[in-house]
């Protein structure tokens, strides 16, 4: 059936690309043809508005061990002849649709992206980004986003060691969930995405296709709306049992040396596998969909191709290796089938029954090849201008800091996430150092070493908001940050970007100024961007309004720690010990989390950052934490200096007394957020050399305080015991979401 322009404007294609389409292939396409292209030219695959900003951003280093989008995940070497993969990618429409299966299917393509490399994944992380929890949907759909993560992680065998959540009226109607895996391989172990050359058999293993996630790729390029629900069969569906028998299964196939290439059935299904995995090697595909195993009857060609049913791989063999690899699979009882031949000629040819439904050339279909490219308007949003008057010096001070203080100890953003990490194993696999050792970043051992991974996900999109450039940077900063107060060096990133519609101006200048701001980072901390994912449309429409979503661009950020003993965990240590601020406090209450929550005030500025000064700083806490002159360290974030003591108090019950800057304002100094500065408790017996190593090296630093005893004592005042505080910290979540 020959196509038409109204049929691909309703598959999301623009009339200039559905001419593009008829010009490559010399002819009108028929149905099939055009749903292929209009998946694989689909924000979701092709990155065609994004690609060219992504290219600025630095993608190599001397630890990568493949360029930066090469293959399903980022490799990194970590010594010992290993090698690390990891990624993080969206699953935000599914999610907002149907947050169980949504949020469990990007948890298990995430990590079918780390083994189909070959490594063995052994940490799972999320950022996660909801609404107003007054709402009983919103309730709803946190509910069943956490329930979903847990049951497929938990379920998979993969620990949950991490990450962020946040509850922002922005995300009402749009949710986010970005899942984050890491995986360890041996050198020259690792299986590229590739169809090699002609004359190799291609399988299929895995689970059976059906009608589920049907131009998926197509709906997560497309903004939400109050009719999106009808979407659901956009939605996949996951099976976490068989995705370990798929992981254990593809590992031992990967050991027999027959494979030649391997990739993870993701958005767009076979037709992506097949041709990524052809244009990579210069050649194409012939397929006999017919052969593909189904789950439901009457499937129709384009059905089978386009479906994004999970725990599928495609598997390209070495010819005379197929009886190997079919032993493998019926084994671990999965379907494995031979469907189609790779062949010298650039051409994917999909047979059903017989009949030949689609022609195309596998280049013309990715990014990179034939793909289209855009650079869309940019337009500085008006908001900038209100942020642009907003002054701290202009807020007013609050009567009562203490009563102050515990209005915004009551946010849900700086609550306890007990209430969702509970749900979540951390412990599987016995590598999680951090469960009941508190740390700014979540450390991972390797086994057989003596090294450990320091891992973390990151974005305050109330900074990038406020200014798209530095808010960039920061959630890079922050990053690092974390990492280095848990002892790690910081090596690489992988990130999430999250935006609304890129054709509309003020949200492309956000993504082209983030980016902006990642990258000019990234150079200075020598974090290399392995590769990621850029999910855009995150808004919704409703009577005729578009309300994007906070610009997002999360950062999973990798750190390794040479020697495991070196880690550094945040928690005060012993009574009397020493409290110091390292970096400087300035009068600044910009986009905090007490200018939103407590002053009430929608728009203020981005906090005070200065990326020199925010290496220099984690330079020196590195050092001093080699040197073994801190017992602590907690980098100062959300919440400001108040919230990083009381958390720092928390895990031991271990109060503190301390007195703020007087050359600072009261609540700027306890609740502001400023960056570069880190929390360190140190003994009595170190504050001589610490003290002396900070003067030596012209670092700005104060003293605070002291740790002891069991209560918070903030400029001589008894604001109540830890205890207390930490029942709030506990109870917040618990008592929104049992509503």
């Amino acid at each position: 059936m020959e196509a038409t322009l109204s049929t691909a404007q309703k598959l999301g294609l623009t009339p200039d690309e559905f001419g593009k389409i008829c010009e490559i292939l010399g002819r009108t396409p028929n149905f099939t043809e055009l749903s292929v292209y209009s998946v694989m030219w689909s924000e979701h695959c092709s990155y065609k508005n994004s690609i060219l900003q992504l290219k600025t951003l630095p993608r190599s280093g001397k630890r990568l061990l493949v360029g930066a989008g090469e293959e399903n995940a980022g490799l990194v070497d970590i010594g010992d002849g290993l090698g690390c993969a990891f990624k993080i990618e969206s699953h935000n429409h599914p999610s907002a649709i149907e947050p169980y299966q949504g949020a469990a299917t990007g948890v298990g393509g995430i990590h079918r992206d780390i083994f189909t490399m070959g490594a063995r994944p052994i940490a799972a992380l999320n950022s996660l980004r909801f609404g107003n929890l007054d709402n009983p949907r919103m309730r709803s759909l946190v509910a069943g986003v956490v329930k979903g993560i847990g049951d497929y992680g938990n379920s998979f065998g993969v620990p949950t060691v991490g990450g962020e959540v946040y509850f922002m009226p922005c995300y009402n109607h749009d949710i986010l969930v970005n899942a984050m895996s890491a995986g360890i391989v041996e050198a020259g172990k690792t299986v590229s995405a590739t169809a090699g050359g002609p004359g190799n058999p291609v399988f299929i293993v895995g689970s059976a296709t059906g009608k589920d996630g049907i131009h998926g790729a197509t709906f997560a390029s497309a903004d939400l709306s109050e009719d999106s629900h009808q979407d659901l069969p956009a939605v996949q569906v996951g099976d976490p049992f068989q995705e370990k028998l798929l992981l254990e299964a593809t590992l031992e196939a990967i050991a027999t040396d027959a494979i030649v290439g391997m990739q993870d059935m993701g958005a767009a299904g076979i037709t992506c596998s097949t041709s990524e995995m052809s244009a990579k090697a210069g050649c194409g595909m012939e397929i006999d969909l017919s052969k593909v195993p189904v789950r439901q009857s009457n499937m129709k060609d384009w059905e089978i191709l386009l479906s994004e049913s999970q725990e599928r791989m495609l598997i390209v063999v070495k010819p005379g290796r197929e009886a190997e690899i079919k032993a493998v699979f019926e084994k671990w009882d999965l379907p494995c089938e031979h469907i189609g031949t790779t062949i010298a000629e650039d051409r994917l040819r999909y047979y059903y029954e017989g009949v030949l439904v689609a022609d195309v050339p596998a280049e013309s279909l990715v990014l990179g090849g034939g793909a289209p490219v855009y650079v869309r308007e940019q337009k500085r949003p008006d908001y900038l201008d209100e942020i642009a008057r907003f002054s701290t010096e202009n807020t007013g001070q609050p009567a009562d800091y203490q009563a102050a203080a515990k209005k915004l100890w009551q946010s849900p953003n700086l609550a306890s996430k007990s209430w969702i990490t509970r749900q979540y194993d951390s412990m599987v696999r016995t590598g999680t150092m951090t469960t009941n050792r508190p740390s700014d970043a979540a450390v991972v051992y390797v086994k057989g070493t003596r090294k450990a991974l320091a891992l973390t996900t990151d974005c305050n999109s109330a900074y990038v908001y406020a200014d798209p450039h530095k808010g960039g940077m920061i959630a890079v900063a922050e990053a690092a940050r974390n990492i280095v107060c848990a002892g790690g060096e910081p090596v690489a990133i992988t990130n999430c970007l999250n935006f609304g519609n890129p054709y509309n101006p003020e949200v492309y200048y956000q993504f082209a100024e983030a980016i902006r701001g990642m990258g000019d980072a990234c150079r200075r901390f020598e974090t290399p961007v392995t590769g990621g994912n850029v999910s855009f449309y995150n808004q919704y429409s409703q009577n005729g309004k578009t309300i994007p979503v906070y610009p997002t661009p999360t950062i999973g950020m990798l750190g390794i720690l040479d020697d495991y003993d070196n880690i550094m965990t945040l928690d005060f240590k012993n009574e009397g010990d020493l409290l110091y601020l390292i970096g400087v406090s300035r009068n600044d209450l910009g986009s905090s989390e007490y200018t939103r929550s407590v002053l009430g005030i929608e728009f203020s500025s981005c906090p005070w950052f200065d990326l020199e000064e925010e290496f220099r700083i984690q330079q020196i806490v590195r050092d001093l934490i080699a040197r073994k002159l801190v017992l602590s360290a907690h980098d100062v974030s959300d919440g400001g200096i108040f919230a990083n003591l009381i958390e720092s108090a928390m895990p031991r019950g271990l109060g503190f007394s301390v007195n703020t800057n007087p050359s600072v304002r009261k609540d700027a100094w306890l609740f502001g957020e400023a960056q570069s500065r880190v929390t360190v408790s140190v003994s009595a017996e170190q504050q001589e050399a610490f003290s002396r190593y900070l003067s030596e090296q012209n670092v700005p630093f104060e003293a605070i305080g002291k740790a002891g005893g069991s209560s918070v004592v903030i400029d001589g005042e008894n604001w109540g015991s830890v205890s207390e505080w930490a029942a709030i910290h506990h109870s917040v979540l618990g008592n929104w979401m049992n509503q």
